[in-house]
C-alpha cells in the first residue's frame, strides 16, 4: 500500500492551495474511500484542456481508491456562476443546461474511469429546497461577507450592478457539499470563495468541513488570458488530432512549460530533464512535439498522435517554413487583410485580397479561401507567397 507521504506528494503536484493540508492528511489517515467532489455548470457544450487540469486531479484521486463525484450543476447552471465576472452573467435556459450536461457526461470519460465515477445533478436537492429552505440557507451568510469576495468587491466599488441571485450562487454550491457530505472539493483558483462557503455550511450542519483544493487556471493559446471558449483561445478535448497538434505547436515556448506542469503526466524529474536539454541547446520545438503527442494520445490514440506529427512535419518542415520569423501581436479583432498589411506581408489591403484570390495566403499551412475573414484570437504562422512569413498573435 502506498504510504501517505507519497500520496500527498502526488496530490500536491500542480496544486495552487490546499485548505487545509493538515485536514487533508487527517482525512487520508482515516483509511477509507473519501468523497471527492468536483462541480461543473454545463454552460457550454465543450470541455477544453483548461477543464482537464482539475479533471486530471480528480482522476488521481480515483487511482488512489477514493470515490469521485462529478456534480453537474443543472440547477446552478440556470443561476449563473459570478466567479471572476465583472458583469452579471445571464442565466441559461433549462433546455440549454440539459443539452450541455449530456455532452459533459460523454466527454469526462475521456479522463475519468466511468466505473469509478459517480455522476450527480444538483437539481435533485436544490430543486427541493423551496422558499423556506432557501431563506434558511441565505441566513447563513451576510452581505458584508459576500462583499469580501474580490469580484463582488470590485463591482460594488465601481458601481457595477450585482444581482441578488449572484449572492445566492455560492450558497447553493456550498449546499451541494452538505447534500453530498463531501470530504474534498476541487476547483480552479477562481472558485476558492465558493469552496470555502461549502466548508462553512458543512460546519453549520454539523459535518466535518471539506478540504478545499484549488488548481491554477490554464492560460489559453493567446498566452495571456485563461483558456475559454468565449475568448476563442481554447483546445476542445474532442477536436481532431491535427487541429490539436497545430494549436499546441502555436503556443509560446514559455507557455509550453506551464502546460507541461498542468497537463502532462510525465514525472517531474523528466520534465526537469527536458528543461535542462533546452537550456543546453535542444530546439524547444522538439519538446513541444512531445507534449502535443502526449495530449493527443490521451484523447485519441497513439497512432493518431503519430499521424498528426507526420502531417505537421510534411506541412511545415518540408514546406521550408523558417524557424526564425518576425512576430507581431495585435489587440482585439482584426480583418485578415489589415493583419497581413500591418505584419508587412503585403503592401496594401487590396494586395492582400488579391493574394488570397490567387491562393497565395496560408494560415498554419492551410490555404485561405475567404479574404474577408476576421481574426479574433490565437497565435498562428501567416504565409504570403513562398518566402514571406510572420508569427502573429491576436489577443
Amino acid at each position: 500500500m502506498t504510504d501517505i507521504n507519497t500520496i500527498l506528494a502526488e496530490l500536491k503536484r500542480g496544486v495552487d492551495e490546499i485548505l487545509s493540508e493538515a485536514d487533508l492528511i487527517e482525512k487520508l489517515k482515516e483509511n477509507r474511500p473519501l468523497r471527492v467532489k468536483l462541480g461543473a455548470d454545463p454552460t457550454a457544450p465543450d470541455i477544453h484542456l483548461g477543464h482537464t487540469v482539475v479533471l486530471n486531479k480528480l482522476r488521481q484521486f480515483q487511482q488512489f481508491g477514493h470515490e469521485v463525484i462529478f456534480l453537474i450543476g443543472d440547477f446552478t447552471g440556470m443561476v449563473g456562476d459570478p466567479s471572476g465576472k465583472n458583469a452579471t452573467r445571464p442565466p441559461l435556459s433549462r433546455e440549454d443546461v440539459l443539452r450541455n450536461a449530456e455532452t459533459y457526461k460523454q466527454q469526462i470519460y475521456k479522463i475519468l474511469d466511468p466505473q469509478k465515477t459517480r455522476i450527480e445533478f444538483n437539481s435533485s436537492w436544490l430543486g427541493e429546497l423551496g422558499t423556506e429552505g432557501m431563506i434558511r440557507l441565505t441566513s447563513n451568510y451576510t452581505v458584508a461577507r459576500m462583499l469580501e469576495r474580490d469580484d463582488f468587491k470590485k463591482r460594488f466599488s465601481n458601481n457595477q450592478p450585482i444581482a441578488i441571485h449572484e449572492f445566492i450562487y455560492p450558497l447553493l454550491q456550498g449546499y451541494d457539499s452538505v447534500a453530498l457530505e463531501a470530504d474534498i472539493e476541487l476547483g480552479g483558483t477562481d472558485q476558492k470563495f465558493n469552496l470555502l462557503v461549502g466548508r462553512e455550511l458543512q460546519k453549520s450542519s454539523g459535518q466535518k468541513p471539506q478540504v478545499a483544493i484549488t488548481l491554477p487556471l490554464l492560460v489559453g493559446l493567446d498566452g495571456e488570458k485563461k483558456m475559454s471558449k468565449s475568448l476563442g483561445n481554447y483546445i476542445g478535448v474532442t477536436e481532431a488530432p491535427t487541429e490539436m497538434f497545430g494549436k499546441i505547436m502555436s503556443i509560446s515556448d514559455e507557455l509550453m512549460w506551464d502546460w507541461y506542469d498542468l497537463l502532462s503526466f510525465r514525472p517531474l524529474t523528466e520534465i526537469a530533464q527536458l528543461k535542462q536539454e533546452v537550456n543546453n541547446g535542444r530546439n524547444p520545438r522538439d519538446i513541444k512535439i512531445l507534449l502535443a503527442k502526449e495530449i493527443i494520445a490521451r484523447f485519441h490514440t497513439e497512432s493518431d498522435a503519430n499521424a498528426a506529427e507526420q502531417e505537421f512535419i510534411n506541412r511545415f518542415q518540408k514546406g521550408a517554413i523558417p524557424d526564425e520569423m518576425p512576430e507581431f501581436t495585435f489587440e482585439g479583432e482584426i480583418p485578415l487583410a489589415n493583419l497581413l498589411k500591418e505584419a508587412g506581408l503585403v503592401s496594401s489591403t487590396s494586395d492582400a485580397n488579391r493574394m488570397v484570390q490567387q491562393g497565395g495566403v496560408k494560415i498554419d499551412g492551410e490555404k485561405v479561401e475567404d479574404a474577408k475573414q476576421v481574426i479574433s484570437a490565437g497565435s498562428a504562422v501567416y504565409q504570403v507567397g513562398k518566402r514571406k512569413f510572420a508569427r502573429v498573435t491576436v489577443k
